[in-house]
């Protein structure tokens, strides 16, 4: 494929068929749902074979059902979001027949480059917001998960013209020439570094991006916190997809006299939810050697250091000698600053546990790090969860569990600074993915005399003037 030639070809299509009607929307928006419904099974084969193991039951509820969901959403609300908004007039304009709205217009082409670690329902989430703004997309997909790219590659043309959808894969160079496209829009999830040198590529071209990244989001646990049910939870959270989330809970920061009973916790709690690991097919692999060699290195280099590694493997399992690459949970205790676990985004079932004694501690040392995708708190204390919320900054927040506020579709999602910019999901997705037109419709009446405006300047500038700078 010619990525600039399949892009010219979206933007003459786009712009033959302007204004993009609702019912239009709605029908790739059905399309999108369709192509994942028909074809679901296909989907979770192709993403195991990509991981080495990954669970059917977790891609169809975390990449098949949250992506239909996210559609269907779509489809539910759009005409209430195509719906232009009025906006109110200073006096005395709205009184003398001044109009002003808003109309959110279709942006164009926009290009997606999705990760490999939800490589379905982060094409397809976007593609939500893309198609129900009115939009034509690219999408380029990961190099790590090349069955299931392949599988969108041959299945797309079956439900969409290439100059609705089209979807390339490849390598780096691929990637960097994708970036460096003139598209109206550009949506990155990936890593930091990465999403570094793609808002660079789309500099050249005045590109605006969006950026989903990731970070080492932090879960503070209260001390008024049930600790069965955080550590159950944070558990949970850390070994779907084995870890391998840009919301999954990249450090635990406890209570001093609690460090015990959260790392009890959470071993009985991994115990429970996965007995065994080698052959259970609940539990997700690492995608790669490469991944597998790195989370290796970070136990070696906390091991060197000091810290305390604790291996969660109820069964007993020999990791080593079984020619894959699934992890159990390792739990690192007493993490120093200078440790890789403690500076690098984890993405993978590794959970550091740091001890703190006040809250404000708790708060200097997550204020005191690059501002996270997303941050958790537990504990039923109502004035020590507003002093976090008020006193850190995240991306998003969710209290008394993990990761879960990125399935509520009204809710923006997105980073700040070193974990992303932008954001999307619902209405929001919505916005991003439009252009929000300023409209002002003037009366007959002869507005710029009547204030001032219009020349010779005169005694009705002069009281103009006069009464903007009264206090």
């Amino acid at each position: 494929m010619d990525l600039l030639t399949t892009l010219q070809a979206q933007r003459a299509a786009f712009d033959a068929e302007r204004p993009v009607a609702a019912a239009i929307r709605k029908d790739r928006l059905t399309r999108a749902i369709r192509l994942l419904v028909d074809n679901a099974e296909a989907f979770c084969a192709a993403l195991s074979e990509d991981f080495g193991h990954r669970s059917r039951e977790q891609t169809m509820m975390t990449d098949i059902i949250a992506s239909v969901r996210t559609l269907k959403h779509a489809r539910k609300h759009l005409d209430r979001w195509m719906h232009p908004e009025k906006r109110k007039l200073d006096f005395p304009l709205g009184l003398l027949g001044a109009k002003a709205w808003v109309e959110y217009q279709p942006k164009g082409v926009v290009g997606v480059i999705a990760p490999w670690n939800f490589p379905i329902q982060l094409t397809m989430g976007p593609l939500a917001g893309i198609f129900a703004a009115g939009n034509r997309a690219m999408v380029k997909s990961s190099e790590f998960t090349p069955r299931t790219a392949a599988l969108f590659e041959e299945l797309a043309p079956r439900y969409f013209d290439p100059a609705e959808l089209a979807f390339v894969s490849g390598g780096p160079e691929i990637g960097q020439a994708f970036s460096a496209l003139p598209f109206d829009h550009l949506i990155f999830t990936g890593a930091t570094p990465i999403g570094k040198h793609i808002l660079h590529a789309a500099a050249d071209n005045l590109t605006p991006v969006t950026l989903e990244l990731g970070g080492k989001s932090p879960t503070i646990i209260g001390r008024s916190a049930d600790v069965t049910q955080a550590t159950e939870r944070v558990a949970i959270g850390k070994m779907l997809n084995a870890g391998q989330i840009c919301l999954a809970p990249d450090y635990l920061l406890v209570p001093d006299d609690k460090e015990e009973a959260v790392i009890g916790g959470l071993m009985s709690a991994a115990s429970a939810l996965y007995p065994r690991l080698l052959d259970n097919p609940d539990y997700t692999a690492v995608i790669n050697e490469r991944h597998h060699v790195r989370l290796q290195s970070y136990l070696d280099d906390a091991r060197a250091k000091g810290g305390k590694v604790i291996d969660v493997n109820p069964a007993g399992e020999n990791f080593a000698g079984s020619n894959g690459t699934k992890m159990p949970l390792y739990i690192v205790r007493d993490p120093s600053d200078d440790m890789a676990v403690m500076q690098d985004e984890i993405f993978g079932p590794v959970l550091p546990v740091k001890r703190y004694r006040t809250i404000d501690e708790a708060i200097d040392f997550v204020n005191g790090r690059d501002r996270p995708l997303g941050l958790y708190y537990f504990g039923t204390d109502a004035a020590e969860q507003r002093r976090v919320l008020d006193r850190t900054t995240s991306g998003g927040v969710t209290i008394n569990d993990v990761i879960f506020h990125i399935s509520a579709e009204e809710l923006p999602f997105g980073g700040i600074g070193p974990s992303g910019m932008g954001a999307y999901h619902g209405h929001d997705g919505f916005k991003t993915f439009s252009h929000a037109r300023a409209v002002y419709r003037q009366p007959k009446i002869d507005i710029a005399k009547l204030a001032g405006f219009k020349p010779p300047y005169g005694q009705a500038t002069r009281k103009a003037i006069e009464r903007e700078l009264t206090m």
